[in-house]
Formats: C-alpha cells, structure tokens, sequence
C-alpha cells in the first residue's frame, strides 16, 4: 500500500504516529516523518490510523502493487 500524508493539512495531533508506529513517527512537536510503502502487515493499523486523523490529512491506496510483483506474476511481456 502507498501512503500520501498532506504535510500542509497536517497538524501534529500525532494520532497516526500512536495507532501505528511504525509507520508514523513524530519528530519534535509538529514535524511528522512517514513510510510511504507499509507492508501489508501494517494494514490494521494504518486503516486505524487514516480513521483517526482529525483533518484527514493521510490517505491511503490499498491496491498499489510495485510493478516488479506484477510482472513476476506472469503479467509482464
């Protein structure tokens, strides 16, 4: 899954950074460091976190899948 945090709507709440971890961090007070690519063993948790942001700043592509596991799956040339 492919993360796309808008840093400009973003207000620190840090609600993200507590539901998940390790995907979201807070560095300092107000600046949030994030995994643009969460394995899907972070899927609970990010949905958590999407669902908790006060000015629904994280959004989320469930179906992005890195080009090499589609070609490795026979739909390649």
């Amino acid at each position: 899954m492919r993360l796309v945090v808008d840093l400009n709507r973003c207000q620190g709440y840090a609600q993200c950074a507590f539901l998940a971890p390790d995907v979201f961090t807070m560095h300092g007070e107000e600046a949030l460091i994030y995994t643009p690519r969460a394995g899907e063993a972070q899927r609970e948790q990010v949905a958590r976190a999407v669902a908790a942001c006060p000015v629904q700043a994280v959004t989320v592509d469930w179906a992005d899948v890195p080009v090499a596991a589609e070609e490795a799956g026979g739909h390649g040339r």
